[in-house]
């Protein structure tokens, strides 16, 4: 059985709420592994003056609607909520999910939306890591049945308790993000899973970094799951085709700009555009599906591409 998945990120910007818990229902029924959606409150893709769904919100609806896939944000904005409120969450959506809960979490970077929510920004990204940096233990401790207490200074909990537990053993804990002094450094210290993107070059940096800092904390990097954003996946029988189909999305998430370098064209374009990543050792691939959640190009990401990436 080849060790491939596939990752539905779903967007939840410019769409409706129907369209949206049908995307994640045709991504269960299509075999992918895992499915995401954002943790923004503001479009971030194109205008932000328009519609958006709430990401814990949909997660907790498609676990009721799915059966098997697996299912988190890509990834949970830190600023938005207290580390341990963000732990009972995940362990109330393993619960939903019967056992499917993923916790992604990153620093959070989009300051528009913080400041039109009322939501603490601080000074910069630096100290938004370093918030970070202070949530990760109490997370994991609480999903580790641990009752962890921390005094600050952003953060504080009182052996606090998680009960009940999750359901899964480990409910594993994503970070999002690919900064080489901080972020990479929390991956190697709390993290089940990274997720970084940019294409191939980039990643290929950035997890040769990752395992420096494995070797300095002493963990071993095989116990971290890499996984990456593709970017936006679209699939015709030829290029043309499926670049017009790109052009068309795109227009429709806000007048987005078109983005460069994007696995899109034909099943064999698709596959020969991110069979490098699995060559490093980035065997979760996690493709970008815009609304209007085009059926085709799920449909093919799954049946045709799929089994060119296993072969490969």
């Amino acid at each position: 059985m080849s060790d491939v998945k596939l990752g539905a990120l779903c967007w939840n910007q410019y769409t409706d709420w129907p369209s949206l818990l049908a995307a994640g229902e045709r991504a269960d029924r299509l075999g992918y592994d895992t499915l995401w959606t954002w943790d923004h409150l503001y479009p971030i893709v194109g205008s932000d003056d328009g519609p958006i769904m709430e990401g814990w919100l949909t997660l907790a609806a498609w676990a009721q609607a799915t059966e098997r896939i697996r299912i988190g944000l890509m990834v949970g904005a830190n600023t938005f909520r207290e580390p341990a409120l963000t732990a009972k969450m995940a362990t109330t959506l393993d619960h939903i999910s019967n056992g499917r809960a993923i916790l992604g979490i990153g620093g959070a970077w989009f300051e528009t939306e913080h400041e039109a929510y009322g939501i603490p920004f601080g000074d910069g990204f630096p100290e938004r890591l370093r918030w970070l940096g202070e949530a990760l233990p109490i997370m994991r401790g609480m999903l580790h049945g641990e009752r962890p207490t921390a005094t600050g200074p952003r953060y504080a909990a009182k052996a606090v308790r998680n009960d009940p537990m999750p359901i899964q053993e480990h409910l594993p804990i994503v970070i999002g993000g690919s900064g080489e002094q901080v972020t990479l450094k929390l991956v190697a210290r709390y993290g089940d899973a990274n997720n970084v993107g940019g294409g191939i070059a980039n990643v290929r940096r950035k997890d040769a970094i990752l395992v420096q800092h494995c070797e300095t904390v002493g963990r071993d990097p095989s116990e971290i799951e890499r996984t990456t954003g593709l970017g936006t996946v679209v699939i015709r029988d030829s290029r043309a085709d499926a670049e017009r189909v790109q052009r068309e999305i795109a227009a429709r998430n806000g007048g987005a700009e078109i983005w460069k370098d994007q696995p899109v064209g034909t099943p064999e374009d698709v596959a020969e555009k991110i069979a490098p990543f699995l060559d490093i050792g980035y065997r979760h691939l996690i493709a970008g599906f815009p609304s209007p959640y085009d059926e085709e190009t799920m449909t093919r990401f799954a049946t045709e591409v799929r089994p060119l990436l296993e072969a490969h």
